[in-house]
């Protein structure tokens, strides 16, 4: 037998999907499931339902959505490099490359730190400290002004 595959013709999809490395454990497989992430054949299922070889699943991560083929069954967990022999992966390149440059335009609108910058030191975070409160101070000063010249209700 070896490398965690059973006797049976069936296994959880929660269990299936954590074994071929689609989610990092068995509890995030599940939630999958209960947050319609995982469709097999077309229906949304449950963490229990069970998947045969040949049922074709949609799994969403993200922004991608994966369409794959249950090749083999198994229930315990294998290395990343013979994934493939469990699954068969019929979602097309463009969908990669489309979530790849949504990723690499999400990344590029992030804002960040010039390089070297670090963390500021404790001078400069004391500097910072006076001015914040100086605005404060004159903020509350200024509010201050303006409800001298205001009737009260």
């Amino acid at each position: 037998m070896g490398r965690g595959k059973t006797d049976g013709e069936s296994v959880r999809v929660d269990v299936w999907t954590w074994a071929v490395r689609l989610y990092k454990t068995r509890d995030l497989a599940g939630a999958a499931c209960k947050k319609e992430q995982i469709v097999i054949n077309g229906q949304r299922c449950r963490p229990s339902r069970h998947v045969r070889v040949g049922d074709r699943l949609e799994v969403r991560r993200g922004i991608l959505t994966r369409s794959l083929e249950v090749r083999a069954i198994l229930s315990k967990r294998v290395g990343a490099a013979v994934v493939d022999d469990f699954l068969i992966d019929h979602t097309p390149q463009e969908v990669y490359d489309a979530a790849a440059e949504a990723m690499a335009q999400a990344r590029e609108a992030t804002p960040r730190r010039e390089s070297g910058s670090g963390r500021p030191t404790k001078r400069q975070r004391r500097e910072l400290e006076e001015i914040m409160e100086e605005a404060v101070e004159e903020r509350e000063s200024f509010e201050a002004f303006v409800k001298s010249f205001t009737r009260p209700n």
